[in-house]
């Protein structure tokens, strides 16, 4: 099994033994899904962290009226997981679905617990990673109360170019939570700004 893009990946953080990362290779799964498949279903428990090694993946809710509200997309490099569900191992608040066939690294809850005792700066990596994450979360729910849709979708723009070129708008207008005839005002208007 090639898990060497997620290897490349862990040691720009952190640096492995030979026998540390055996260990590590015998507790991951690379795994493939389809466009439009699940790797995590609203309600169910989510088993797994993951991170992408090639695609593209949506998290989102779907409200009593079942309106989809996309919260994040992840691509290359990039973990994605209900993080809630994954560490209470409770029923998940959200889905996580393919907008492209994706690859992923899979850990378990079991394994990335046994991973932690037998790698301890594994947990101290996964740590910030939450922390990182987490920072970012916070920020977004602060431009979305203080900014108007179309100063967080320049943000989104400029933080995001590779997500921006590869998800469809109205995935995007849910993310930014706005419909997707007023992001395509938005659009007109900054290209009329140019």
């Amino acid at each position: 099994m090639d898990i060497s893009t997620f290897l490349t990946y862990l040691n720009n953080y952190i640096d492995l033994t030979d026998e540390e990362e055996a260990l590590l290779r015998a507790k991951v799964v690379r795994r493939t899904y389809l466009k439009n498949q699940y790797i995590v279903q609203q309600g169910d428990v989510c088993t797994s962290v993951n991170f992408i090694i090639s695609g593209c993946t949506k998290t989102f809710f779907m409200d009593a009226e079942g309106q989809e509200h996309i919260v994040m997309f992840s691509i290359e490099e990039w973990w994605t997981s209900d993080l809630g569900s994954f560490t209470s191992q409770t029923p998940s608040d959200f889905n996580v679905q393919c907008i492209e066939n994706t690859q992923l690294i899979q850990i378990t809850y079991q394994n990335l617990e046994t991973l932690y005792r037998q790698i301890p700066k594994l947990e101290r990596f996964f740590r910030k990673i939450v922390e990182r994450a987490f920072v970012a979360s916070q920020k977004r729910i602060i431009r979305n109360f203080s900014l108007d849709a179309k100063e967080r979708y320049k943000i989104f723009e400029h933080t995001y170019p590779r997500i921006n070129q590869r998800v469809p708008q109205y995935m995007i207008a849910s993310y930014l939570g706005i419909s997707k005839e007023f992001l395509s005002k938005i659009k007109s208007q900054l290209i009329n700004e140019q």
